[in-house]
Order: structure tokens, then C-alpha cells, then sequence
């Protein structure tokens, strides 16, 4: 009997077109799977945050301890479960306060590690290096430290906690004439922004309340002698001196200004937070006052902060990035990593419970709304609250 071979050859057919059939099905379970694990992959990858500080130099105080705030941040947010799920990572550049070093860390930041935010600078010269940078880029950027009043117009993109000098300046002024009573005031400012800014601020509102500015000249940053000022103010006997300098050049200066037996009342700003100042000035330092930007860090975060640093030290700027990294986690999670989408919700942003302020919301300049500052005297080689 012959073979059936018509028939023979359907069923060949048939069992090419099954096992063809079968590879398309498995070939679109293993793709769907692939495109599944690629996208799991891609939602558990950490969301980038970028901090410009000073790491190193003169201001590595004030850089480490702002460094300690964000990194407690950092384990609170991922603590609680990160942000929408994804853990959240800071990528750490050292600015050493200056313009040139801020803005290679920003371009790093955008170009090379994809932040979707950066908390920076901590000078104001060097925020405002970077502000055009991240404002082409359309990444939002908030400062923590930066109080120079050009900083609010710096750009759309531009952000920052702390209040503007335009406050700081006039408080100060204003607690000079009515609690000092002083009448006579001499101004020694760094060369800067911040240092141009608060100086004119502060001679403004000093002769609106009835007080003069006899004396007002700037110095390089990088001076480390400022003798000859000294005598020109102590020849013309103010009453008191105005000293808008950075750690590292400000004991320098209070040193010196007792070698010349300048005797005079010595009020700075909030730079004078930092310790490595009056462990430097030693018994020059007593005495000196200076005003602060106010905060309301919680036990909480003090315990961290010690464990962190191994002292009680908490430079203000600390607590304002820590808010302003809590700021950014809870606006992320609201509208994701789009630059221009995190921008309008900072706009709109009312942050509560912080560690800096007790309620942060900003303006059309991206300034907080509110300011709060208290007035410190050294005693004891530490910087105290005047009550």
C-alpha cells in the first residue's frame, strides 16, 4: 500500500506552523519580560540630587557641617521608604566657595551625573557663577547659604531657604543704634557680593536710624592683613566696627585689631557662626558680637548632628539645606525628575515642621517669605544667644 503523502505533507506543514507559532509566543513573553525587568530597573534607579559646598579650605567647617545635615537627610528620606519608592542619592562636589570651582561642579552635576535638583552654593558669588548654568539647563537649584540680595534675581530656577541681607543688613543696623546705642560705625567688607551687598545695606538703614557711616573700604579675600584699615578707623574713633569677612580672614582680622588696641565694639554676620573663628581669635575674640540667621533645629536632629560632627556645633546654613533637601524630596515625589515641572511646585511649595524655619514658602524671587535672626556675643571662647 502506498503512502499517504498529500496528507503526510499537510501534517508536516501543520507542525512547522505550530513550531513557529510557538517561537513568536515565546519570543513576545521573553520581550514583554525584558521590557518589564528594564522597566523595574529603570524605576528603582536612585534619584540624583546634587550639593555644591566648600569641602575644603578656609570654609571646610562650615562645607562639613552642611555636608552632616544633608546627609541626615539623606537617611531620613530613604528611612521612610525614599521618594515614590526609589532611594534618593546626593552627589557631593566641592566648591571651595570660589566661582571657578562652583561652576565646573555644576556643569559635572547636570552633564555627567543627571541630577534632578542641586542644593548650592554656599557663597553668594559663587551661586550666582552657577545660577546662569543651571537656568539654561533647567535645573532647579536651591541655596542654603547664599544671602546676597542679587541672588533674587538671579533666575527663574533659582532658589534658596535663608532669607536675603536686605533683611539681615537692616536688623542689624537696627540693633546697633536702638540696643548698642551706637552712633559712629566703620565697615570693613570682603570684596564680593555678599560682602558689597550687606555693607550697603547696613550703611543705609544704620543713617535711616539716626547713626553715620564714617568709614566703609573693602578687602581681598585672600588678605591676610588688615592693619592699615585698622588704623585709619582707630584715628578716626568710631564706636563700633562692622566686620563682613569669611572665616579664616575674620580672627585674623579681630587679632589684629587687638595688637593695635582698637578699642571698639566688634559686630559681624552670620559667617561668625563658625567655631574654627574664635578657636583661632582666641581671647580677642570675647566680646564680639554678631547676628545669625535664626533656626529651630528639633532634639532630634541635634542628637544626629552630634553623632555626625562630635559636637554640638550646628552652623545655620545645616539645618537650611537639610529643609531644603526635605523640600525637594517632597516636591519630587509629587511631580517627578522634569527641571521646569520641580520649578512651578517650588513656587507653590508650604513646608512645614522643618529644622531652619517653622514654615517655608517662597516668593516670586524664590526667597523664603519669612526671616527670623538673633544676635550672638562671644563668651568664653563660644559664641552665645543675647536674650
Amino acid at each position: 500500500m502506498e503512502p499517504d503523502t498529500q496528507n503526510g505533507g499537510g501534517m508536516a506543514k501543520l507542525g512547522i506552523w505550530l513550531v513557529v507559532l510557538l517561537l513568536i509566543i515565546g519570543g513576545i513573553v521573553v520581550y514583554g519580560k525584558r521590557g518589564e525587568d528594564t522597566k523595574k530597573a529603570s524605576v528603582k534607579e536612585p534619584i540624583k540630587i546634587g550639593f555644591i559646598g566648600p569641602l575644603t579650605g578656609d570654609l571646610a567647617n562650615i562645607g562639613a557641617n552642611t555636608k552632616a545635615a544633608v546627609e541626615i537627610g539623606v537617611d531620613d528620606i530613604n528611612s521612610a521608604g525614599g521618594i515614590g519608592g526609589r532611594t534618593l542619592e546626593v552627589v557631593y562636589e566641592d566648591s571651595q566657595c570660589t566661582p571657578a570651582k562652583s561652576t565646573s561642579a555644576a556643569n559635572k552635576l547636570i552633564s555627567v551625573d543627571k541630577v534632578a535638583a542641586i542644593l548650592g552654593d554656599t557663597c553668594s558669588s559663587a551661586t550666582l557663577a552657577i545660577a546662569p548654568i543651571v537656568e539654561q539647563a533647567k535645573v532647579p537649584l536651591i541655596s542654603y547659604a547664599s544671602t546676597a540680595a542679587k541672588v533674587s534675581d538671579a533666575g527663574d530656577f533659582i532658589f534658596r531657604t535663608v532669607p536675603s541681607d536686605v533683611l539681615q543688613s537692616s536688623f542689624a543696623a537696627k540693633y546697633a543704634v536702638e540696643k548698642l546705642a551706637k552712633k559712629k560705625v566703620a565697615i570693613i567688607f570682603v570684596n564680593n557680593d555678599w560682602g558689597l551687598g550687606l555693607s550697603k545695606g547696613f550703611s543705609e538703614a544704620f543713617k535711616a536710624g539716626g547713626g553715620e557711616a564714617v568709614f566703609s573700604e573693602g578687602i581681598d579675600a585672600t588678605s591676610k592683613d588688615a592693619r592699615s584699615l585698622l588704623s585709619k578707623i582707630k584715628a578716626i574713633k568710631a564706636d563700633i566696627l562692622y566686620l563682613l569677612v569669611m572665616p579664616g580672614q575674620a580672627e585674623i582680622v579681630i587679632k589684629q585689631a587687638q595688637e593695635l588696641s582698637l578699642k571698639i565694639s566688634i559686630f559681624g554676620a552670620d559667617p561668625l557662626e563658625d567655631m574654627t573663628v574664635w578657636n583661632n581669635a582666641g581671647k580677642a575674640g570675647e566680646g564680639v558680637m554678631f547676628t545669625t540667621i535664626g533656626t529651630s533645629p528639633s532634639d532630634d536632629f541635634k542628637a544626629k548632628m552630634k553623632a555626625k560632627v562630635g559636637s554640638d556645633e550646628i552652623i545655620y546654613s545645616g539645618p537650611f539645606a537639610y529643609d531644603g533637601l526635605k523640600i525637594l524630596g517632597k516636591v519630587i515625589g509629587e511631580v517627578g525628575t522634569d527641571g521646569t515641572a520641580i520649578k512651578d511646585a517650588l513656587y507653590k511649595v508650604s513646608y512645614e515642621g522643618g529644622v531652619s524655619s517653622p514654615k517655608i514658602e517662597f516668593d516670586q524671587n524664590g526667597d523664603p517669605k519669612e526671616a527670623g535672626y538673633a544676635i550672638k556675643i562671644v563668651k568664653n571662647g563660644k559664641p552665645v544667644v543675647v536674650k
